[in-house]
């Protein structure tokens, strides 16, 4: 199968998006199907990614990557877009690679940069299938960065949401990985979805029987914190992450809650001189590691207690999956696709989104209650079996293999 993926993203640029396309790209280059993937230049932030030339050209047997011009994305320093002209390249590279079908990684973001539907012409011409992948929900991002007078953000905001669903109407197929995201999206008029399992982790590297103890000491010079329960958290630190709600909340823990705890936060953002601030005023265990490399994720979360996410905006959740993985309970609001990802009171806690009393109460429970934690990322790793990337890339070559057939 020949199979070209247009996406908004790519590594050296590490959340879940671009986690979940490399270890697809990888897994379909064991399978020997053929991918050509677009995505933009990293070169112009050469300071941020001194890797990136790893990321380019042939990745692996059967995977190139094509670099398409960039430039610097609206609202993140270590992001970039592509841009109109390079959609120029995009049909030049198709029409000498001549795909089966085409893939779409956040088809909006990407209509946006191009000022028009990727691939959609193409596939038409071609008489090949063309299906997008509802990655981020951007519209529900729209607050966090924009303050508009007059109540103008909810207009915009509507302007937005009838754009997104005439661009995702015009594919074969919308992916959605989460029922709860499936039902956002119907409200909002996308009427060619398909939801699937189509996220998962690569369980192997999550073997609780390499836990080590050591492994934060030895490679970030973290103290010994065997006596600590070890909060992580794994993500942007910017406002769409909920930090606002996380630092006002964690403020109002007693001392003696305090005392017993130790915060590893790992991501790069923004908000990271206040994160790092407001957390050592309260904890003297805070560690702040930022950009870490996925190899190392595994081992970070196997040696922590709890994962905590305070995102009432994920689509699915990649790292509360991964929290499954490495066997420790997750805690998150009741809100977004992470509600069909964590079950309430058996893997983790849900809290009512914006409930400081009740998330609180949630994660003192977690912190008090050693055996609980050990009960409930005993539950969680058995779950997280069905999310291994070979299922969830098998499901998505079947939903590939449908359309191509039609």
């Amino acid at each position: 199968m020949k199979i070209a993926i247009i996406c908004s993203s790519f590594f050296p640029v590490i959340d879940g998006v671009t986690i979940a396309i490399f270890h697809r790209v990888k897994y379909l280059s064991q399978l020997k199907h053929k991918v050509l993937l677009f995505c933009p230049d990293y070169s112009k932030i050469n300071h941020i990614y001194p890797d990136w030339r790893d990321y380019t050209g042939e990745i692996l047997p059967g995977i190139e990557v094509v670099s398409l011009a960039s430039t610097k994305s609206i609202a993140l320093e270590f992001e970039r877009d592509v841009t109109i002209r390079s959609y120029s390249t995009v049909i030049k590279e198709l029409e000498n690679f001549r795909p089966d079908l085409i893939h779409v990684d956040e088809a909006e973001r990407l209509a946006f940069c191009f000022l028009k539907r990727s691939g959609i012409r193409f596939a038409k011409q071609h008489n090949i299938p063309c299906i997008a992948w509802f990655h981020t929900n951007y519209i529900d991002y729209f607050d966090d960065y924009f303050s508009l007078p007059l109540g103008a953000n909810q207009l915009v905001k509507n302007i937005l949401s009838m754009a997104f669903t005439k661009i995702y109407n015009s594919y074969d197929l919308t992916l959605v990985s989460s029922l709860e995201t499936q039902h956002k999206l119907e409200k909002m008029g996308i009427k060619n979805l398909r939801y699937g399992e189509l996220l998962g982790c690569d369980l192997e590297s999550f073997d609780r029987s390499c836990k080590n103890t050591n492994f934060a000491t030895n490679k970030y010079d973290l103290p010994e914190l065997k006596n600590k329960v070890k909060l992580i958290f794994i993500g942007r630190l910017t406002p769409d992450k909920g930090w606002s709600f996380c630092l006002k909340s964690l403020v109002k823990l007693p001392p003696n809650i305090l005392a017993k705890i130790a915060v590893i936060v790992i991501g790069e953002g923004d908000l990271k001189v206040a994160i790092n601030s407001t957390l050592k005023s309260l904890i003297t265990d805070t560690y702040l590691l930022g950009r870490v490399s996925p190899q190392d994720i595994p081992q970070l979360l196997i040696n922590s207690d709890i994962f905590i996410t305070n995102s009432e905006k994920e689509t699915k959740g990649l790292t509360v999956i991964e929290a499954a993985a490495a066997g420790i309970p997750a805690i998150a609001p009741r809100a977004g696709g992470v509600v069909d990802t964590i079950i309430d009171r058996e893997t983790g806690f849900l809290y009512e989104p914006q409930n400081q009393a009740d998330f609180l109460d949630k994660l003192t429970t977690l912190i008090e209650d050693r055996a609980l934690r050990k009960s409930m990322g005993a539950k969680a790793k058995s779950l997280a079996n069905e999310w291994n990337w070979q299922k969830t890339t098998d499901n998505l070559i079947k939903i590939w293999t449908e359309q191509i057939n039609k």
